[in-house]
């Protein structure tokens, strides 16, 4: 969404998630030790402002000046790079398949939103993506597997575009007549590139706020985005104010996050939950800072799950799904990314790095 500068038939209602999923949550968080995080140095001094972790060793991030950068050692060390003739896009979304292969989608007004793959580690881009529409904002993408993802806009005349590739390569515009429709205001929060989410072979979720009347929202498709539902949550929206992150840990379990931007002081309620795969939503409990939640993501280890939550006010951990959180830090971070094991990435101001382990068993 500009704010945050610092098939077909579409349908609302029940919805199974018919899925395989996890078993409930039973820890005692107070038993766990908080994680370790460790700071890394990037030679950048931009803004980045997402994550995408391959393996415990590769990670990607990128943000403003065009930048992006990778680690193939557990961010040890880091290739930096600018996306040539794009020192000008704010790359607020990045989607990486292995140390070679990455997506990179910039934000912002028309032509500002811009999509680019590499499949040589970032000596060369390719361009696949560029919006032409002046009213089109384009916030977050998000994948299915190496050939299938999805990007949306901030709504359009009463709809949210959204584009579709089927072989990694070519972006389409789904049909104006069945996308999701908009509410006056409404889109999402190009903070962290968490507002869209995919898990599986064809299930997605994106957030929305910003509308001038009713809640936050939640957009969910089962079918690889043929068709899409709508929930609303429990988060207030407004013209600064809604869901700016989307985390599900399988595809009933799912988090969202957010808040408003512009009351960067104030503790609201900023969390909903859902254990029906986004059907329904009940209040959660905010992390313990003040201020937004820009971007949230779960650990993919098939143990215990971890969610991590951050925005400029600090960053925080949760070990059951959001019913309550171990403050982990209090620095300024815009995005964050988990992969298995528990380790993860979290991004900021001034090239911000810190990687997060679990803490060493005793």
């Amino acid at each position: 969404m500009r704010l945050l500068l610092l098939a077909v038939t579409v349908v609302s209602g029940p919805l199974l998630a018919c899925s395989s999923a996890s078993p409930p949550i039973l820890v005692d968080p107070t038993a766990i030790a908080p994680p370790v995080l460790t700071t890394q140095t990037v030679p950048t001094t931009n803004l980045l402002q997402a994550v995408s972790v391959v393996s415990s060793e590769v990670v990607w991030v990128s943000g403003h000046g065009g930048t992006w950068a990778r680690s193939e050692d557990g961010g040890a060390s880091w290739t930096v790079g600018v996306v040539p003739r794009g020192d000008s896009l704010q790359f607020r979304d990045l989607h990486a398949l292995d140390a070679k292969r990455a997506w990179l989608m910039s934000a912002g007004n028309g032509p500002a939103s811009q999509i680019y793959y590499t499949e040589d580690g970032g000596q060369n881009w390719t361009q696949q993506f560029r919006n032409g529409s002046s009213q089109a904002f384009y916030d977050c993408m998000a994948f299915w597997d190496d050939k299938h993802g999805v990007a949306m806009s901030d709504g359009v005349d009463g709809f949210f575009p959204l584009l579709f590739t089927r072989n990694g390569k070519d972006w389409r515009l789904m049909a104006e007549a069945a996308s999701p429709p908009a509410r006056v205001g409404e889109g999402s929060f190009a903070a962290s590139g968490t507002c869209l989410v995919a898990r599986n072979d064809r299930f997605a979720w994106f957030g929305t706020g910003a509308a001038v009347d009713g809640q936050a929202r939640v957009w969910r498709t089962t079918d690889r985005g043929e068709t899409w539902r709508s929930a609303d949550t429990p988060i207030a929206s407004n013209a600064s104010a809604g869901i700016t992150s989307v985390a599900f840990r399988d595809t009933l379990h799912g988090v969202v996050l957010g808040g408003n931007i512009a009351k960067p002081d104030t503790t609201l309620m900023n969390v909903a939950v859902s254990s029906d795969g986004g059907v329904n939503w009940e209040e959660g409990t905010p992390p313990p800072f003040p201020g937004a939640v820009y971007g949230a993501a779960y650990s993919l280890d098939n143990g215990r799950s971890a969610l991590v939550a951050v925005g400029p006010k600090g960053a925080a951990i949760s070990w059951d799904d959001a019913r309550s959180w171990t403050l982990i830090d209090t620095l300024n971070y815009w995005s964050v990314g988990m992969g298995k094991g528990g380790r993860g990435w979290m991004v900021g101001p001034g090239g911000r790095v810190r990687r997060i382990d679990p803490a060493p068993a005793k």
